[in-house]
């Protein structure tokens, strides 16, 4: 595709980073994906060469680079399982941890040496965040967790588990907190089998009478709902991001395809459909991106670029896996991977019916 200038926040320095990430993620990453799925784990020490770059530990709009050409890795489990350690497990300790919590869990993480995971999703919730309903009992010095977390991300090999619990009698928003739990006595993490994200270990993580030390509170006692509601914003956006890197690059790698096929009209109208699709995705979702860099507001439109990001994605990778039609270039080429992967994307992080419904609200519907 023709190159261009940089779209805004982006500029030629972003851009050359994005080009040193590219061949990264194009040498060391993709060609190992079919095999982590494979396996369906990919090894810690992966986080490790983030962190020898200092990819662990970047500013908002170099993540964001890094977000969206982790999208072209081939492996939305391996995409998954960098994104959740760096831009949704230990952005809240970042944000609203002490000194002692930073100290503790964000440094070791940002050197690779320790993983994070976020633990908020409950058998038989789902998106419903105010239905949490693991118990933190107040013990002397601390508290005693009991409860079931689901389809969490990075569960099986998390060091630590950035948690939601309940520690007030009242239910809805009331009385939910935060503690971040570290494996040891108590704590089972099981690995589930999904139709796609392979590589990324997402588990079924059970705390039975775990202790957790007083200073692990994270943030202000039964305030925990206002962090998950803080932390949405750069996970969402953080998705929609990654869906942008994925469709581009399969709509490359097809047109490149298409280029070498007999000429065919329907074939064109149906990649030029898709490439508006794609900028379309990137118009939103740099939009929200520069929103949240100003400081403003902008819930309405990283929920904008969620939403939309999730389908077109969806619909780019089924549609490039109808025009090349052949089962054994699917598979040789990713796209048949590429398109279960992309399946998750309408539902992690906010189903398509919970971003409706905050679009709805925000138009005061």
């Amino acid at each position: 595709m023709t190159e261009r200038a940089p779209a805004p926040p982006f500029t030629p320095e972003h851009e050359a980073f994005r080009a040193e990430v590219r061949e990264f993620v194009a040498r060391e990453l993709r060609p190992q994906a079919p095999d982590w799925e494979r396996a369906r784990w990919f090894p810690d020490e992966v986080f490790g060469w983030f962190a020898e770059r200092g990819w662990l530990d970047l500013d908002p709009i170099r993540s964001a680079v890094l977000s969206e050409e982790l999208g072209r890795c081939g492996s939305g489990g391996l995409a998954a399982g960098i994104g959740a350690h760096v831009g949704i497990a230990t952005p809240p300790i970042r944000r609203f941890g002490t000194e002692f919590q930073r100290a503790r869990w964000v440094e070791p993480a940002l050197r690779g040496e320790k993983i994070g995971a976020l633990a908020i999703t409950e058998p038989g919730g789902g998106s419903d965040v105010a239905a949490v309903r693991t118990r933190a009992q107040r013990v002397d010095g601390g508290w005693l967790v009991n409860g079931e977390k689901t389809y969490i991300t990075n569960g099986v090999r998390a060091d630590f588990y950035v948690t939601a619990v309940r520690t007030a009698p009242e239910g809805g928003h009331h009385g939910m907190s935060f503690l971040v739990i570290e494996r040891g006595a108590g704590v089972r993490a099981s690995r589930l089998d999904k139709l796609g994200w392979h590589a990324s270990d997402t588990a079924t993580v059970v705390f039975d009478d775990v202790f957790v030390p007083a200073d692990h509170l994270l943030g202000e006692l039964d305030r925990g709902f206002y962090l998950i509601m803080a932390n949405f914003q750069g996970e969402r956006l953080g998705m929609a991001l990654v869906a942008l890197g994925e469709m581009r690059d399969t709509l490359e790698r097809t047109l490149a395809w298409a280029a070498e096929q007999p000429p065919s009209q329907a074939r064109r109208f149906a990649l030029a459909e898709l490439a508006v699709l794609v900028e379309a995705g990137a118009a939103v979702a740099y939009d929200a991106l520069r929103r949240m860099l100003a400081g403003d507001d902008a819930v309405r439109e990283v929920t904008m670029a969620k939403l939309w990001t999730q389908r077109a994605n969806l619909r780019v990778q089924e549609e490039c896996v109808r025009l090349r039609g052949v089962e054994g270039a699917l598979v040789a080429t990713g796209l048949e991977r590429a398109l279960r992967d992309a399946r998750l994307g309408p539902i992690g992080g906010g189903t398509d019916e919970i971003m409706r419904e905050i679009l709805g609200r925000s138009f005061g519907l």
